[in-house]
């Protein structure tokens, strides 16, 4: 009866850093194949063959984390998936929509005759567009505390054309690593315009959240909080500053390593991961559930936990297997 009593207090907090972190890497992996579906408005024919390739071995693999967070939800804190799902159920529903979308336009674009290869293409964009779209609608909800209101949905608007932005940012970042020529230099002057939705989202948030919960301004603000966390936002705004620099800099400095704006979008990912996680806790539902209150009997999250043991580093593994196998610039697009 011990092991379970103590299982009590530490197993919600490991499943919900599991699923913490299953998110983090999917808005990362997925956020930059969503990003590169967001950047075929625009883009000609031949660059569009050459983004797809740039993603062909790794998206399928990216998505498997938005599975792994949403079950890890569901078995660990069914109550919170129940709320957060009855809240936002239309989203969701918008979302899988999207998904499925752009699933299909990835392997009909392939298949098509030539003529009809466009359709597809429009079908691959406006499939990461609703993803991107309904996935910072939700964010801006869950930031607002799942409250639905004119103000609240105008907010969840805005986070949402952010979200856009981060994911067409860190997609360009990508192709800049995997691509050459005319192409990665379009992708170096897109990130420059979508740094900058990036940050607009960071700071709404950064201001929001406070704002609309008491307990969340106590927090970041009382002492000694506020001396203790103040690097966070400083080397959130310092990541910024050089990315912009750098991104200036690079057409005219082969030198630049091509992988530094992906690194520093990763970890502008991670440092708004960790706000927000450090601004909810205990809460899986905002000012509603904590996760010792919504989380599964300890007997089944310990049964569970044996098995997202095995699970977690298998798909880990195969994700950085596949980044391995796949590493260096994109080749030409073929199906032979």
């Amino acid at each position: 009866m011990t092991i379970f009593a103590d299982s009590a207090q530490w197993l919600p907090l490991a499943f919900a850093i599991l699923m913490g972190l299953s998110i983090l890497v999917y808005v990362i992996l997925d956020g930059y194949d969503l990003g590169i579906g967001i950047l075929f408005a625009g883009a000609s024919d031949q660059d569009k063959d050459r983004m797809i390739a740039s993603i062909g071995p790794f998206w399928d693999a990216n998505e498997t984390w938005l599975v792994m967070a949403a079950g890890l939800l569901l078995v660990a804190f069914p109550l919170a998936h129940g709320v957060i799902l009855s809240a936002l159920y239309l989203p969701v529903a918008l979302m899988l929509v999207g998904l499925i979308l752009r699933g299909v336009a990835f392997e009909f674009r392939a298949k098509v005759k030539s003529a009809h290869k466009q359709y597809w293409n429009r079908a691959f964009f406006a499939g990461s567009l609703l993803t991107a779209l309904t996935q910072g609608y939700m964010l801006g909800l869950y930031v607002m505390g799942l409250e639905q209101s004119p103000a609240t949905m105008a907010f969840a608007a805005l986070i949402s054309v952010c979200v856009v932005g981060g994911y067409a940012f860190i997609g360009a970042c990508w192709l800049i690593i995997k691509t050459e020529g005319a192409l990665q230099q379009r992708a170096l002057h897109l990130a420059k315009g979508a740094v900058i939705m990036l940050a607009i989202g960071f700071i709404a948030i950064s201001i929001a959240s406070p704002l609309v919960s008491a307990r969340i301004y106590e927090k970041w603000f009382a002492m000694p909080q506020i001396i203790l966390l103040a690097p966070l936002p400083l080397l959130a705004g310092l990541v910024f500053g050089a990315l912009v620099y750098l991104l200036r800099r690079m057409p005219h400095d082969s030198q630049i390593p091509q992988w530094i704006p992906f690194v520093a979008g990763m970890g502008l990912f991670t440092l708004a991961f960790i706000g927000l996680a450090y601004s909810f806790y205990p809460y899986v539902v905002p000012n509603q559930l904590t996760l010792y209150e919504a989380a599964s009997a300890p007997e089944s999250l310990m049964i569970l936990f044996v098995g997202a043991m095995i699970v977690f580093p298998v798909i880990a593994g195969y994700t950085a297997f596949s980044y391995w196998v796949f590493r260096g610039k994109a080749r030409d697009l073929t199906y032979d």
